[in-house]
């Protein structure tokens, strides 16, 4: 699996997550930014996601909606704080169900010897907001995304040798 790591420690207002992936680099970043992949990870199986916009530039909103089955959506946007690369990638990001909670993300992607090493870091506005993220599930819906990235990593590598 993609060796997963999810660290909040007491009294911070963060959340570092890291993992690898037997991927190179650009399959990885492709899979943050392009519309199309992110819809086939991103998040619990459960759910289905549609992008809304994604505008991925300096300045650029996105928004996310993911549907149940009973039809409910949960809705999540932000903005783009500088143009996203591999090396660095910088957003805000809400929860529609929590407006006004506003945290800062940071995605940074490396390559060595052929895999990818993604590390994320989520900074909320006060650790109170920080540990109601990571008590809603957060952990497990970043290991079951990040499985299901995994995955189509896998097939876009396929893909790529078959070309």
């Amino acid at each position: 699996m993609a060796n997963t790591q999810i660290t909040a420690e007491p009294g911070e207002q963060g959340v570092i997550m890291t993992a690898d992936f037997d991927a190179p680099r650009d399959l990885v970043f492709r899979a943050y930014i392009e519309p199309e992949l992110i819809v086939q990870w991103l998040g619990p199986r459960r759910l289905t996601m549609t992008v809304e916009h994604q505008e991925a530039r300096d300045g650029g909103r996105w928004r996310f909606v993911n549907h149940d089955a009973d039809g409910t959506q949960y809705g999540f946007h932000g903005v783009f704080h500088g143009d996203p690369s591999p090396e660095l990638t910088i957003r805000t990001f809400e929860f529609e169900g929590a407006p006004g909670h506003v945290s800062l993300e940071e995605l940074r992607i490396e390559e060595r010897d052929g895999r990818s090493y993604v590390s994320a870091l989520a900074v909320y506005q006060s650790v109170e907001a920080r540990d109601a993220m990571v008590q809603s599930g957060m952990e497990g819906g970043v290991r079951e995304g990040w499985e299901r990235l995994e995955e189509l990593l896998e097939q876009l590598k396929a893909e790529r040798r078959a070309a």
